[in-house]
């Protein structure tokens, strides 16, 4: 009972569990694939899946994230104002409960990560009140690591 356990970067789940909240499949840009695993897989314990010469796949909190090579994709990169922060866009990430978000900041910041925006709390006092982090990864993809303060407010309206 139960079928097939995942590990899903926290906690071992059965696929049935993971497919209760269907996951997402991001493919993005990466420079330098050795660079990818090591981030991703190292900095940020993703377990690695299936991978060819140009792509890995990595497990993020149960969803499928994917480092694709391709060295000349130029990027374009953008920034929109969010609570006095220049918040950079595009960008990616996983709202995790605040107990994982601490222990990941925590990480980070023993890490020397060069943080975009550093572990702080915006939107204070309102429902989307939230504890956050943003940070680029090799090859200048942005991501940010949200923890609601409650977690029933994410979609919640001022």
């Amino acid at each position: 009972m139960g079928g097939t356990k995942v590990w899903t970067g926290t906690a071992f789940a059965t696929t049935a569990q993971i497919m209760s909240m269907p996951p997402f499949h991001l493919a993005f840009p990466v420079d330098d694939l050795a660079a990818a695993r090591r981030f991703y897989g190292g900095l940020l314990q993703c377990p690695e899946g299936r991978s060819a010469g140009d792509w890995v796949d990595f497990d993020l909190y149960g969803h499928q994230i994917v480092a694709h090579l391709a060295p000349n994709s130029g990027r374009v990169r953008a920034s929109n104002d969010v609570d006095g922060e220049n918040v950079p866009v595009p960008h990616f990430g996983i709202v995790l409960p605040i107990g994982e978000w601490k222990a990941l900041a925590e990480r980070l910041v023993e890490a020397d990560t060069d943080f975009v925006i550093p572990p702080t709390v915006r939107f204070e006092g309102q429902p989307g009140e939230q504890a956050t982090m943003f940070f680029l990864d090799p090859a200048g993809n942005a991501l940010e690591f949200k923890a609601m303060s409650n977690p029933a407010n994410l979609f919640a309206k001022d």
